[in-house]
């Protein structure tokens, strides 16, 4: 395949357009030819920023699998609870795909779209970005080289930061499971995706602890009232405040500010808030997913790893430490120190910086996606269906486990038992 990529856009919110301007800098590579998205606004500015032709742009996914195949591929960026419908029907019609994660919101969906991709023979990328960032690729390259011997026990800590979480999980589009889906698979099947990879040994049974501790009604200062604008008592001094994160910032089009209004001046935001769910008290809304959880795995060869997201930390990102049986590495996004027992040496690694979502992961996800159709080449993609398969089952397993108060066997979710 010698011409460009045609892909068609299925969702053009904000992971949506990040996805067109991928595709847009994939130069020769890609091309965007369509979109599909219920929301005028974001649909009408979509189709201008690519250049999509009036008669390719639909108002839902649907309207636009209707069609005759348009295209060669598409990119399945709509809610987490849409997935499903986009994925099978686009695979069923001969579609490329790249999917974003979650794969779906219950493990027979996840099922049921690894069961279409063998069928149709697609080629099928979860945006699992993290295998494809730099510094946890090199990571995994120190772990599989034996530097630090037999890999033993894994800490993974993922920090979702304070501001993160009023903003996605409490106010957000993700802060409800009725809307979306429970925390753990929202946000972190991304690392527990990547934990699977960097340990290489299958999952036997996990455990899990958590809880919404803090975003609930139970907390809410003296004095706050249901929304920031109604002259909120605690509103000048809250770090949750949205006056503070939405307009009040020097960066209205950046995320996350941009997003709660799709018109970036002072005015709108104010009245965005004002009306919107971006304005509601993080203690006085109809959140409901955790706070805080850890996750505990036995893998095979007797490996055992924890992982913990938390909300109460002043910055994002993740932290890793490997422990082996002749070292130890240390990772934190930005540098890996290797800690050496036999030489007793102490060896750090800088990770260079990379600009781009998930440090580049998620341009390098496009792309191997776009060289594996090109090539026609599956083994380019590290996270196919069936992959993002096996992970995500962990996910759903300690979801299982904190939900029901038990360890839980990998073995049984697979059987469908759990």
């Amino acid at each position: 395949m010698s011409q460009p990529i045609t892909v068609a856009v299925l969702g053009a919110g904000g992971r949506g357009a990040g996805f067109g301007q991928l595709l847009q800098d994939a130069t020769g590579l890609a091309q965007v030819v369509a979109v599909a998205e219920p929301r005028a606004s974001y649909r009408t500015d979509f189709a201008t920023r690519f250049d999509v032709p009036a008669a390719q742009v639909f108002p839902d996914w649907q309207t636009f699998v209707a069609q005759p195949k348009l295209c060669d591929a598409v990119v399945i960026s709509t809610m987490d609870r849409d997935h499903i419908g986009p994925a099978v029907a686009c695979l069923e019609k001969g579609y490329h795909v790249l999917l974003e994660k979650p794969m779906a919101t219950t493990l027979g969906d996840c099922q049921a779209i690894a069961t279409a991709q063998q069928a149709a023979g697609a080629i099928v990328a979860v945006c699992h970005s993290l295998r494809y960032n730099k510094g946890f690729r090199k990571l995994k390259e120190l772990v599989d080289s034996g530097r630090i011997g037999r890999v033993i026990t894994v800490e993974h800590l993922e920090q979702v930061a304070y501001w993160h979480q009023a903003h996605s999980f409490v106010r957000g589009n993700w802060g409800n499971e009725g809307r979306s889906t429970f925390m753990l698979l929202a946000k972190s099947c991304h690392d527990l995706d990547y934990l699977a990879y960097l340990v290489g040994r299958p999952c036997r049974k996990v455990s899990s602890f958590g809880a919404l501790s803090y975003f609930t009604r139970a907390h809410a200062p003296a004095g706050s009232t249901d929304r920031c604008t109604e002259g909120c008592a605690a509103e000048p001094t809250c770090p949750y405040s949205a006056l503070r994160a939405y307009v009040q910032t020097d960066h209205l089009d950046y995320w996350p500010a941009c997003v709660c209004s799709d018109t970036h001046t002072r005015a709108a935001h104010l009245q965005a808030i004002t009306t919107g769910p971006y304005g509601r008290c993080v203690f006085r809304t109809d959140n409901d997913v955790v706070d805080h959880q850890v996750v505990l795995l036995d893998f095979e060869d007797d490996i055992t790893a924890t992982f913990t997201m938390t909300a109460f930390t002043h910055g994002g990102g993740r932290k890793i430490t490997v422990h082996g049986s002749e070292g130890e590495l240390i990772f934190d996004e930005s540098s890996i120190t290797l800690k050496s027992f036999t030489e007793n040496n102490i060896e750090r690694i800088e990770i260079g910086a990379e600009t781009g979502g998930h440090g580049g992961g998620d341009g390098r996800v496009v792309n191997q996606w776009l060289r594996a159709i090109r090539e026609n080449n599956p083994a380019l993609v590290l996270t196919n269906a069936q992959e993002s398969l096996r992970t995500h089952t962990i996910v759903f397993a300690a979801e299982q486990s904190r939900r029901e108060g038990r360890v839980v066997e990998l073995a049984e979710v697979v059987a469908g038992k759990g």
